[in-house]
């Protein structure tokens, strides 16, 4: 006979708002929990008898209730609902429109976009992540759960921040979560950078996490409504509605603090320089070293999005009027466009093309050289080529659970095999297959992880950081 503890934290203001459930059956002890209103995150242990299950259950439930957790009824609070960026959009006052090369509707206001050597990412408020080809073909769709904030990269490795709280994977054939951050931490922008996650949050608060999906750091900033986290080497460049603060990496203390020319919205970084894009019309660079202003952009509207040509030689910036700019590294303004497709929620420049995401969920293309802005300030610009997706194409969604891993009774050729080991409360991961070091951690999706069993991964890649990235599908070994 089975057992079920349901366990609420919700406090006011904005805090916390999550459950925690536990059931024993059996020997099996299956914990849920996230975001009260969602469906949550499940976890299943195995135990040797049905009385170390109970024991085991009885523990969690302590830890949860000295915390702060309370018996409570399922479906007696409501969800409370995730921030979602409220953007207006206005028609645009430039004179011309931009020379856009071809665009692709996705049906809801977008913020992700990733540019790489091979493929567009894009990702909307649906939960739809679609990947393009350079000429815009349309490659495969990834369907989450819930809204996109944004898409980051790590070296070869694509991530998807959402609304619930979950940051996804997408480097692999089937989506799986990476990283759970806390579910009372309202995530507003990521930057990922050797396997360490950044989360600019809601509240103005930072929080680093590692590679293992382990807290690491945290810091309250100055302002609220932290819109921009950006990090490298040496420091994490923290945005927000009072400036931009510089933190060092390991967390041991505040670099630098710069007050913007109003609350930033975006951010972009080069080698020496972040950019703060803010709802005072105006693009600021700063010297990552000291914090000093060295250039001001100015725009005719709230900046939502901006950029740069490799170096900045180039500064690009999106306004909430559906334009375009392009500035010179010193600050003088090129020109100006209308985009055509809404305003640019987020951008990036590759190979002499300006890729937008935009307020209609919109993809756009926009040939950026010279001659071509030049015949779209004279009035010629192309046909915009509007881009349809394949009715056969594939869609791919996450594995939410344990139980919904694929299952094969032996290892595929050239298959990688993985163990997940006990380390008092932590369930790690090792490599068992020859050539790999079997003391190094892997990335692995925690909610799926199960003591003692074995899953095989297409392959596996050494990160920087010292740890295992999973490439390809993961199926669990019998």
């Amino acid at each position: 006979m089975s057992t079920t503890t349901y366990l609420e934290l919700s406090e006011d203001g904005g805090g916390a708002h999550k459950f925690y459930e536990v059931t024993v059956d059996g020997t099996a002890v299956t914990v849920r929990y996230g975001r009260i209103g969602a469906g949550g995150q499940l976890k299943t242990q195995s135990f040797p008898s049905v009385e170390k299950a109970r024991a085991a259950a009885a523990r969690k439930i302590g830890e949860k209730v000295r915390k702060g957790y309370a018996p409570a009824v399922p479906g007696g609070r409501a969800a409370r609902p995730v921030t979602r960026r409220q953007v207006t959009s206005a028609p645009s006052t430039a004179r011309s429109v931009a020379p856009v090369l071809w665009r692709f509707r996705t049906d809801a206001a977008a913020f992700g976009i990733h540019i790489d050597e091979d493929r567009c990412w894009v990702g909307n408020q649906n939960g739809d992540v679609y990947t393009l080809g350079h000429d815009g073909e349309v490659l495969a769709r990834y369907r989450l759960p819930e809204g996109v904030k944004c898409l980051v990269a790590d070296d070869f490795w694509i991530y998807a921040g959402c609304d619930d709280g979950t940051v996804y994977d997408l480097s692999s054939k089937l989506p799986f979560a990476a990283y759970e951050i806390a579910t009372d931490v309202d995530i507003f922008w990521l930057d990922i950078h050797e396997g360490v996650l950044n989360v600019a949050d809601r509240q103005g608060g930072l929080t680093v996490i590692d590679h293992e999906d382990e807290f690491q750091w945290s810091r309250k900033s100055s302002g609220d409504h932290a819109w921009m986290v950006r990090r490298d080497d040496h420091a994490v460049y923290h945005g927000h509605g009072a400036g931009v603060t510089a933190y060092s990496r390991d967390g041991s203390g505040e670099l630098w603090h710069t007050r913007t020319r109003g609350s930033v919205l975006f951010g972009w970084q080069e080698d020496r320089s972040v950019y703060a894009g803010t709802d005072r019309r105006v693009v600021q660079r700063l010297a990552k070293d000291t914090g000093r202003v060295e250039a001001t952009y100015a725009c005719d509207s709230v900046v939502y999005s901006c950029a740069t040509a490799p170096g900045g030689r180039y500064v690009f910036a999106g306004d909430s009027s559906s334009s375009v700019y392009c500035f010179a590294e010193d600050g003088t303004r090129l020109w100006k466009l209308g985009t055509g497709a809404g305003s640019a929620l987020s951008m990036q420049y590759r190979d002499q093309k300006l890729y937008i995401v935009t307020t209609d969920g919109s993809l756009a293309c926009i040939d950026a050289s010279e001659a071509a802005i030049a015949d779209a300030q004279r009035g010629t610009v192309p046909t915009a080529v509007d881009i349809k997706s394949a009715a056969g194409m594939p869609t791919f969604t996450p594995a939410r659970s344990a139980e919904s891993v694929r299952v094969v009774a032996s290892v595929p050729a050239n298959g990688v095999v993985v163990e997940c080991v006990q380390e008092g409360s932590r369930l790690r991961m090792r490599v068992t297959s020859a050539g790999y070091d079997p003391t190094w951690n892997v990335q692995f999706p925690r909610h799926i992880r199960q003591a003692g069993a074995r899953y095989v991964v297409d392959s596996l890649h050494t990160s920087p950081g010292g740890f295992y990235r999973v490439h390809g599908e993961i199926q669990r070994l019998l």
